[in-house]
Order: structure tokens, then C-alpha cells, then sequence
């Protein structure tokens, strides 16, 4: 499928009425009423905790790749933390990453870099996928999982109810800046994953597709921007493997070691 040929595919409106939603919400952070310091505070906590914590930690390193393990206990509260990413359930973000490394950059990739920057950082998410039907069959090891069944189909009103906690620990400005700004700048920056480390940054390793390394998406993805690295070694816990790839999430991850709470964690050689 060539970038001309999306214009084919039908829009999916369910998401791009929820994006165009979530965006416009987020502008109402630029009202000075909604302004506080407290407010932004928050943003930053639930960028950490939905982005860093959930999507990376969580999400990817764990549950996609399985590059360590911890207590299911763990897995799940870290499993929480990425639903709360709003980036939609669990089941179907893991088996879309998965079906993405299969077919990196070829026309079955969800989000093939081919077809432009603009297709993979958003405008997949835009149409109706055509490898859905793929998607049970990547997820077996967590689909009958009746928590991660839980975190699929209600992921939406567990942010609901955030924001109406949101709502009454700091009124409206926590609800725009902690919801609504927040989950906009997490969605970009996952997406900056897809999109710029396929095109911007330097290679290592010859992975067999475009990814790239790229030191700014790795600063605000906690070293998921050491992609070129991680699609030569899918299975490694650490991205940065160069002593000055700096990956915070490798750090969460030894400091997991350390407490007894990462088990069976697996690397690549590093680079020197």
C-alpha cells in the first residue's frame, strides 16, 4: 500500500472524534484560569507514571517483550499505570507492537514508516486497521487474563474516574493539565517512537528496517528512543547500550533488581 492509497481505507471516527476531543481539551490549559503550578505538578507526575512507569516500563519492556519479570502483583499495577496512558487497552496495544516488530517497516506494519512521517505517528491510529483480525494471535499469554480483561474494555472510564478525583483534589485545572494536557503530550511522544526513530538519528546495527537511535525521543520516552538498538535486540531490558545512552528506564529496572522485585532480566552486549 502506497501513502496514496490510504486515502482508501475508511476513517475510523470513533478514535479521530476522541483525538480531535482530547486535543481541544487540552487547550483550555492556555485559559489563565486554568493555570497553576500545582496543576502542572500533576501533569508532570502522571507523565512519569502513565508514560514512564506504564507505557515503557510497563507495557513495552515487560509485558511486550518479557525482557524481565516481576511479581504479578507488580505487572499488574504496572499494567494500571499504561492503561491510565490512555493509549487504548493493554491486549490490543501489545499485540499491535508486536504485529509492528514482525513486520518493521514492511506493508503489513501497523505503522510502516514508509508510507511517511505523518502515517507513522498518527495517521494509522486515524483508519480502520487492517490487521486487527492479527491481533489474537500475538496476545495469547495475557488474553484470558481477566485483569488485563478488565484494563481492555474499561480503560476509558478508569480515566474517567481519575478525572473526577482530578476534579476534586484541585478543581478544573487539574483536570485539564493532568487529563487533557497530559495524555495529549504522552500520546506524541509514544508516537515520536513510530515516527522520528524511524527517520531522525543514527544507526548502530543493522536491524533490517528503519529504526533509528535518537537521543531527543529518548529523553522524553525514558530511553525508548534507543530504537535502532532495541529492534537489533528486541529481547534486552537496556536500550541505551552505549555508555552515554542514557535510559532511564534500564535505571527503574536495575533499582527493581535491586529490591528483589526484577527477576530473569535480559540483555544484549553492550556498546563500548
Amino acid at each position: 500500500m502506497t501513502i496514496a492509497s490510504t486515502t482508501e481505507l475508511k476513517i475510523n471516527w470513533v478514535n479521530t472524534l476522541f483525538f480531535a476531543g482530547v486535543h481541544i481539551g487540552a487547550l483550555f490549559a492556555l485559559l489563565p484560569s486554568n493555570f497553576s503550578w500545582k496543576a502542572v505538578g500533576v501533569a508532570l507526575l502522571l507523565y512519569w507514571v502513565t508514560g514512564g512507569l506504564g507505557i515503557t516500563l510497563g507495557f513495552h519492556r515487560l509485558v511486550t517483550h518479557r525482557s524481565f519479570q516481576t511479581p504479578k502483583l507488580l505487572e499488574y499495577f504496572l499494567v494500571f499505570c499504561g492503561t491510565l496512558a490512555c493509549q487504548g487497552g493493554p491486549i490490543e496495544w501489545v499485540g499491535t507492537h508486536r504485529l509492528h516488530h514482525l513486520y518493521s517497516d514492511q506493508n503489513l506494519d501497523p505503522h510502516d514508516s514508509n508510507k511517511g512521517f505523518w502515517w507513522s505517528h498518527m495517521g494509522w491510529l486515524i483508519y480502520q486497521g487492517q490487521n486487527e483480525s492479527e491481533i489474537p494471535r500475538f496476545t495469547k499469554d495475557i488474553a484470558e487474563d481477566k485483569v488485563y480483561q478488565f484494563f481492555q474494555n474499561y480503560f476509558i472510564f478508569i480515566q474517567i474516574a481519575l478525572g473526577l478525583l482530578l476534579l476534586l483534589l484541585g478543581g478544573w485545572s487539574f483536570v485539564v493539565w493532568g487529563i487533557f494536557v497530559r495524555i495529549v503530550f504522552v500520546w506524541h511522544c509514544t508516537w515520536l517512537v513510530n515516527s522520528a526513530t524511524h527517520k531522525f538519528g543514527y544507526r548502530s546495527y543493522d536491524s533490517g528496517d528503519r529504526s533509528t537511535n535518537c537521543w531527543w525521543v529518548a529523553l522524553l520516552v525514558f530511553g525508548e528512543g534507543w530504537h535502532n538498538n532495541h529492534h537489533a535486540f528486541q529481547y534486552s531490558a537496556r536500550h541505551g547500550l552505549r555508555w552515554w545512552e542514557l535510559d532511564l528506564t534500564w535505571m527503574t529496572i536495575q533499582l527493581l533488581q535491586v529490591l528483589g522485585l526484577a527477576t530473569n532480566v535480559k540483555l544484549a552486549e553492550k556498546k563500548q
